[in-house]
């Protein structure tokens, strides 16, 4: 398997385009404008209800200059229940592209893929749902999140350039980092993030893990109806 080395990297990147979905909207109230000030062209990408609470932070008029919905971008409706929405070849090649790779720049000519610089994710509830008494296992099985981790990674990943926030406690310091710095983020703070985004995910996927290995397996079968 070839990978790529990279050598040369930007140290400042402006952030021009985001991606937000979030399961816990605390603080959008706060970070939407903020980074609009920040840079007036800004553009965000949404989903579902993510999408519906920033279209009422921003209103009509700056919605339709700043705001699109990610199924409008992809050309793929949301899956029923929201179980497919970001799981695309184009916010993919938005995240992962290398900004001095000829080929990867090549690829968001030829899909009509643009650059994400931000990534703005929290995830579905997983342990806030199995602290609930009495709650199911299908119940837990439903709010572990897909497309969330897959959005963080890979924006972790390729901390070159995409800039993954995961914790609303974080947005003001990201907000007063920018400003600071007429818009952009160095690589170190990109780094920074990173490395608590990777955190994030791990300990996601460690409470899945856990839970899991508690559950008895005939006890799960017992759940539902079977169909030959």
């Amino acid at each position: 398997m070839s990978v790529n080395i990279v050598r040369d990297a930007d140290k400042w990147v402006p952030i021009r385009r985001a991606l937000v979905s979030v399961s816990n909207k605390t603080g959008l109230e706060t970070l939407i404008p903020g980074l609009l000030s920040v840079n007036p062209e800004l553009h965000f990408y949404s989903t579902g209800g993510t999408f519906s609470a920033i279209q009422k932070i921003l209103g009509p008029e700056a919605s339709a200059r700043h705001l699109t919905q990610v199924s409008a971008y992809t050309g793929q409706p949301e899956t029923q229940g929201g179980l497919v929405k970001t799981l695309d070849f184009k916010i993919y090649l938005g995240l992962l592209t290398e900004t001095h790779n000829a080929a990867h720049q090549t690829d968001l000519k030829r899909t009509g893929a643009v650059a994400l610089d931000l990534v703005v994710v929290n995830l579905y509830p997983f342990r806030e749902t199995i602290a609930k008494s009495g709650v199911t296992p299908e119940e837990a099985r439903a709010n572990i999140d897909i497309g969330g981790p897959c959005m963080i990674r890979a924006a972790a990943k390729n901390w070159l350039r995409v800039a993954s926030v995961v914790d609303p406690q974080d947005y003001g310091e990201l907000l007063r980092t920018l400003k600071a710095n007429g818009g952009k983020l160095d690589l170190a703070t990109r780094f920074a993030f990173a490395r608590k985004a990777f955190a994030h995910t791990a300990a996601y996927d460690q409470a899945i893990s856990t839970y899991l290995a508690a559950q008895d397996p005939a006890a799960v079968a017992g759940l539902y109806t079977f169909h030959d």
